[in-house]
Order: C-alpha cells, then sequence, then structure tokens
C-alpha cells in the first residue's frame, strides 16, 4: 500500500489509443520529501513519513522546524505516514512522480467536499411523497416517521435523517493511469476523484 502525497489540479480531456475522449483528473504527486523512517526496533512498527508542499517558515513551529531540518527540507504543509514500502528510503530522500512510472491501476483517498446541512431526500435518496394522496399537500420532502412514540420513546441509533453531508474521507479503488508527466510530476487519473480542487490526496499503489 505505499504511495505519494498529491494535490489535486483540476480537470481536463485528453484522446486515448482508441481516439475515444477520455475525461481526466490532473494530479500533482510530489515530489514528497521522508522526513521520518520508523522502525521496529526503534518505534514498534515500521513506517515512513512523507511531506509535502512548501510552507513559510513564519507559519511554522519551532517544534516542525526542527523536525523538518533533521530532514534539510523545507517546512511542509503535508505529512502523511504510509506502510509497507519495500524499497529502504532514508531521511531526506525525495520521491517523485516517477514512483509510479511502472503502474495502471491507483487507489485514491481524499476528503469529500462538504455539502453543508441537507434534508434526508439529497442526504438519503428519499424519494418524497409526490405520489401521496389523503390529503397530503405541503410536507413533499419530510423524513416522516421516525419511531413509535409510546414504546422505546426513543429514536433509534442510526436513523436516516437530516444532517450535515460530505466532508467524508473517501477512497476510490482502481483508478487508470492515463499518463504520466515526470517534467512537472504529473498524473493524468481516469475519472474523478473526491475532494476539491487544491485539496490534498494520498495515491496509493
Amino acid at each position: 500500500m505505499p504511495g505519494l502525497i498529491g494535490k489535486k489540479i483540476g480537470m481536463t480531456s485528453i484522446f486515448d489509443a482508441d481516439g475515444k475522449n477520455v475525461p481526466c483528473t490532473v494530479i500533482q504527486a510530489g515530489p514528497c520529501v521522508i522526513t521520518q523512517v520508523k522502525t521496529v526496533s526503534n518505534d514498534g512498527y515500521a513506517a515512513v513519513q512523507l511531506s509535502f508542499d512548501d510552507k513559510k517558515e513564519k507559519h511554522t513551529t519551532k517544534a516542525l522546524m526542527g523536525h523538518f531540518k533533521k530532514a534539510d527540507t523545507e517546512p511542509k504543509r503535508k505529512v502523511v505516514e504510509l506502510k509497507g514500502f519495500v524499497k529502504d528510503w532514508k531521511l531526506g530522500d525525495v520521491i517523485t512522480v516517477d514512483y509510479f512510472k511502472d503502474d495502471i491501476w491507483l487507489d485514491i483517498v481524499g476528503l469529500s467536499k462538504g455539502k453543508g446541512f441537507q434534508g434526508v431526500v439529497k442526504r438519503h435518496g428519499f424519494s418524497g411523497v409526490n405520489d401521496a394522496t389523503h390529503g397530503q399537500h405541503n410536507r413533499l420532502r419530510a423524513p416522516g416517521s421516525l419511531g413509535a412514540s409510546s414504546y422505546p420513546s426513543r429514536v433509534f441509533k442510526g436513523m436516516r435523517m437530516a444532517g450535515r453531508m460530505g466532508g467524508n474521507r473517501v477512497k476510490v479503488l482502481n483508478l487508470k493511469i492515463m499518463k504520466i508527466m515526470p517534467e512537472n510530476n504529473l498524473l493524468l487519473i481516469k475519472g474523478s476523484v473526491p475532494g476539491s480542487i487544491g485539496s490534498y490526496l494520498i495515491i496509493e499503489k
């Protein structure tokens, strides 16, 4: 499951080998700097900490400045820990988009767009009561009954109701790499990925 940190740049479309116009998401994948290497003997488990996207020193705490200085790199905005790297990476190593040059399929993790407070029709796909009878006239998008009033006199946990929608961690599996542009560390991925433009992604093999 090793991979890189990326940033969603936007969307475009390209023509594939068959002449079909394929919608693609443009992702900046790396360069990622290794800012910590955890070992079983020292930390109890093996993992590699990656950091991505430069940040100004004035917006960085002294503790983090010292942490990044050990890796001899500039302060970074996004730090992620990944397990399962086959190669033995060292502190300060830089991983670029070339890491995916032998891959065709990727898994991508991102934070979905927040939709705010939404009703049950949009949030859970309720149909509403468009074909209702018996004098119904002004409750078209209401959720309906939430349960019995006498017993158990409460709403069961998990009841589908109105509330905040989106802003969740989403993982999309088996996305196809359409093109790699190593000079700019760009990936062109077939289809859409979770998150808004400028949001950070975790790209996994």
